[in-house]
């Protein structure tokens, strides 16, 4: 799964997710991708899940980019623990996804085989997402 190897600090601040991206709104490397519809943190099993069945779709073939990393630390106490005592032990990773971000991107296909291929990766994620091509 994807998690990063070394962090500068333990644990993080949740933060907030609000507003459009600015960056990651536009396809640089394949012809075909999926853009998300709306703002989400997606864990670090989700984008696994649907990198899988994308892969199995392929068939091995053609060129899958992954636009998301999972690099944020999501931190859960026990239950019935009492108030105080700190923060809980890091449980999962996710990634914030903001509306207009591209998660995968693909090519090395035709525009039918490239849409039945990423929908299928993305009926794996929580998120409203479109299927979008390059320079329409």
């Amino acid at each position: 799964m994807l998690f990063p190897q070394k962090n500068k600090y333990k644990k993080q601040f949740k933060g907030k997710l609000k507003g459009k991206t600015s960056k990651g709104n536009k396809i640089k490397f394949g012809k075909y991708a999926i853009k998300s519809l709306k703002e989400i943190n997606l864990s670090a099993n989700e984008i696994e899940s649907a990198r899988r069945i994308i892969i199995k779709k392929m068939n091995h073939l053609g060129f899958l980019w992954i636009r998301i990393f999972s690099d944020i630390p999501v931190s859960k106490k026990a239950t019935e623990n009492r108030m105080g005592k700190g923060k809980g032990n890091i449980s999962f990773f996710v990634s914030k996804v903001k509306k207009g971000q591209i998660l995968f991107e693909l090519s090395g296909f035709s525009l039918n085989e490239a849409k039945l291929i990423l929908k299928a990766g993305s009926n794996k994620l929580p998120i409203k997402t479109k299927f979008i091509q390059k320079g329409l």
